[in-house]
Order: C-alpha cells, then structure tokens, then sequence
C-alpha cells in the first residue's frame, strides 16, 4: 500500500536581506510504499532536509504537494498540524530539541502526554526502545548531563514511542560513535521489520546501507535510485558507493 507520494515539490526562498532567491527543491516526484526503509543522500545543499522538513509538515512547499495515505498534507488546517505530527509522524532532528528542564524520559514520553495516555502504557511502550538504545541507565538524567550522542538516542526514543506510521530521521547517526549507530540502525530496521515505515537523511554509506531502497538528491531534484533486492550490506555499501561517484562525476543513472 501506498503511504507517502510526492509530486513535483518545488521550494524557493527569499534571503531577508536583499530578496535574493534561493531554489531548495526544484522538482522532486517520488512514492513510499508502507513498510519501506528509505535512505536519502546527497551532497550539503542539496535540498535533503529541506524536503524532510517539507514531509514532516514542518514547512510548506512552493508548489507541488505531499500525499500522505491519499490525503493531501497541504488541506491539514495549521492548528490541527501539531495533533497530525503527533499522531502520524515521528521526527528525529539534528540539534535533539530536548528540553532542558525536562530529563530525558520526561522528553520521551512528551508527545504521548500531550496525547493523553496513561503513565502506565507510556512505561510499556518506553522499556524495549530504551533497552534497544541503551539509555535505560540514563532515563532519569537531564540533557545538559549526557553526551551528544545519548541526547540522539533520547530524541530517537521520542520519535518511536507513538508508533508513527513514518518516521523521518534528519541524519540519525552524525552525533554518535560506530558502536552506537550500529544499535541504532539495528533498531530501525526492527522497526521497520515491525511494519513501520523509515525515511532516513544521510550523509553515511554505511547508514544508508541498511536501507532497502536510496533515494539520492542532485540539484534540488531526485537524480538517481538504488534498490538493496537481496543485496548483503557489503554490495548494497558498493552499490551506493558507486552510484556516488557517478553523481559527482556529472553522470545521472536512474536507477541501479
């Protein structure tokens, strides 16, 4: 089943200082199908987060627009957006957005108390993530006591625990150790075997190897595919490899 289908999504901005303006997207069409695991790379500026940005409702297009499970993102009302987000999507930034006044299983159970649910099923649904993560030991900590790489796992933790059915990682594993982002990779795919669906921004190989499919961006617009079929990490790691080096060499091969 269809869970995500983009069609021609175009964002320009205007710089406030001169009115100069910037072309993020250009045209980018593309479906996700429910259960997929997804990565997305391309070089810096290339319009990545952006576009995951633009998925999370967290910014709107110029023109274009985003269907999720048919219903056009664009006819959500901006004060149902929140509940929408909350209910539908989980988001893991690159800065954490923890609270500091907050510790950390505080944070995580934030969009589930603002959804109402019992203390006892927030327990529940937090132990396996926190166990999968290795932030049992940590729960009770602030953020401004931890290290960068357990604030992410933090923020991971506080994307999965509402069961969303898309979860958009804006470069999941930038802040942590091999270590790490090999449990935390381990784990979406868990998810993901779970039947969730994982759209991932990346600038690692190595994270975008655990994906099924990638999605590489080049001048604002979808360049190029690659499919992992029943590649192994080690060939799926060659074939994104390979496929990078075409992009930078100018070539444009659809699909691999």
């Amino acid at each position: 089943m269809q869970l995500l289908d983009v069609r021609n999504l175009k964002k320009i901005y205007t710089t406030r200082f001169g009115g100069n303006q910037v072309q993020a997207l250009s045209d980018v069409s593309f479906s996700v199908e429910s259960g997929e695991f997804i990565a997305i790379m391309g070089e810096s500026g290339s319009g990545k987060t952006t576009l995951l940005n633009i998925l999370a409702s967290l910014d709107k297009p110029t023109s274009g627009e985003v269907f999720l499970e048919g219903r056009p993102m664009s006819g959500i009302r901006d004060r149902a957006l929140a509940a929408f987000r909350r209910d539908n999507l989980g988001f893991v930034f690159q800065d954490f957005n923890l609270l500091d006044t907050f510790s950390l299983r505080d944070n995580i159970y934030l969009p589930l108390v603002l959804g109402g649910k019992k203390h006892s099923e927030m327990a529940d649904r937090l132990a396996p993530i926190a166990r999968g993560l290795g932030i049992e030991d940590i729960l009770s900590k602030y953020p401004y006591e931890v290290s960068g790489g357990q604030k992410q796992r933090a923020a991971i933790a506080r994307a999965l625990i509402t069961n969303p059915r898309l979860v958009l990682a804006d470069e999941p594993t930038g802040a942590l150790d091999s270590r790490s982002s090999d449990q935390l990779l381990r784990l979406f795919r868990g998810v993901n075997a779970g039947g969730q669906t994982v759209l991932m921004v990346t600038h690692s190989i190595r994270a975008a190897s655990h994906a099924n499919r990638v999605l590489f961006i080049k001048d604002g617009s979808v360049s190029n595919q690659v499919y992992r079929g029943e590649a192994t990490h080690e060939v799926m790691y060659t074939k994104i490899s390979d496929a990078l080096a075409v992009m930078q060499a100018g070539g444009d091969r659809r699909e691999a």
